[in-house]
């Protein structure tokens, strides 16, 4: 097992403000009924987890956000072109769903698609723009998640998501906008401008493959990050079976130290208590909520591994060690890569053990880091 010393700044950059909608300060937090259900979603489910969140502490957490994704609507009304849900699995109607979140101290989301169609086939929003988000306003919509499928090529990417922005924020109704546009078109250069987060990637799915390959992509455009945007790598699959404890915990780890939205979508009512243990870290948690909205990233790079660092608003780092590869292996970084003075003693906290390793001089190491795993760390000066 190899160990290297190593001497690569961090580099930051100015945090601003993106949209004037006063949202997305820090990443956002809550559950997606996609990545488990797909389709399957009714008003029952939605209940159900609402009261899920609420009692197994995940709403106290900081997951709030409980967003309903594809195919909960059916057509449009033909006289006055307002979207109309599917009244089969939502009898009660969306403004029912609202108004029992709130109550729950939750907030409500819905999908819908910049294209003529949803990904499903169902009414997009391109040419309803003002229609449909006045008529989510009037429910008491929080959120609105905005795909990519079935679009014109005539209106560009850009001028399409432009379109729900301004009508959104025409409300007067505060909505948090998050673009899945799935990171074409050097999104991340107008992202900020025009949505709270945006997708840096396409969907992630249930597999170790997929998820290293996606956050290393999201890696590459971490400078355009800032408080109020966020880059968005794609829900969290934690909990959804396609991946050990040791793969889902690093998953875990690389989504909070890059700022990443954490977006649940396993089933809340079924999770086994290793999920619940990986998604309620409260000090991992605060790590991807720390206020000061730098998107930690890569600051050494590997084939079978890597080493993610990040500011924090305390003066402390964030630091992950992340093993790639199908056998353990040794860490060594030094205070001069981090940003540190090279005497200075630095308390070493492991964050999924949530207990201080010790106190170190110049460097920090680990040896015997799992195959296919990441330790997580939050490294504060002892002065």
């Amino acid at each position: 097992m190899k160990s290297v010393i190593l001497t690569i700044a961090l580099v930051v950059v100015s945090a601003v403000y993106a949209l004037d909608n006063g949202l997305g300060l820090t990443p956002q937090m809550g559950w997606n009924t996609w990545n488990h259900f797909g389709c399957a979603i009714n008003e029952s489910l939605i209940i159900d987890t609402m009261n899920a969140l609420v009692e197994t502490g995940f709403r106290d957490a900081g997951y709030v956000y409980l967003n309903l994704d594809d195919c909960w609507q059916a057509s449009r009304d033909e006289k006055t072109n307002k979207i109309i849900p599917d009244m089969n699995a939502f009898p009660n109607g969306i403004k029912y769903l609202a108004d029992e979140a709130h109550k729950r101290g939750l907030k409500l989301g819905l999908y819908s698609d910049a294209g003529i169609f949803t990904c499903m086939k169902r009414p997009g929003s391109i040419g309803y723009e003002e229609i449909d988000a006045q008529t989510y306003a009037e429910w008491g919509i929080d959120y609105l998640k905005y795909d990519n499928c079935y679009h014109t090529t005539t209106v560009k990417y850009r001028e399409r998501y432009e379109a729900m922005r301004d009508a959104l924020n025409k409300t007067g109704h505060p909505i948090f906008y998050s673009i899945c546009e799935w990171g074409i078109d050097h999104i991340e250069e107008w992202g900020p401008d025009t949505g709270n987060s945006w997708r840096t990637t396409m969907d992630i799915s249930d597999q170790w493959a997929s998820m290293v390959s996606i956050i290393e992509a999201n890696d590459k455009v971490a400078k355009y990050a800032r408080i109020g945007a966020w880059n968005d790598p794609d829900m969290l699959e934690v909990g959804n079976g396609g991946m050990t404890y040791d793969q889902y915990r690093a998953h875990m780890s690389l989504w909070a130290i890059a700022k990443a939205p954490l977006i649940i979508g396993c089933d809340l009512r079924n999770m086994t208590d290793e999920t619940r243990e990986i998604l309620l870290n409260k000090e991992v948690i605060a790590i991807n909520q720390d206020p000061i909205g730098y998107q930690g990233r890569r600051i050494v790079i590997e084939d079978a591994y890597s080493i993610w660092a990040g500011e924090l608003s305390d003066g402390a780092k964030s630091l992950v060690f992340f093993n790639k590869d199908y056998k353990p292996r040794s860490f060594n970084i030094s205070w001069s890569a981090l940003g540190f003075n090279p005497d200075a003693k630095v308390v070493v906290r492991d964050l999924w053990q949530q207990r201080d390793v010790g106190t170190f001089h110049g460097y920090f190491s680990m040896s015997d880091v799992k195959a296919t795993s990441a330790e997580f760390y939050k490294l504060t000066p002892a002065n």
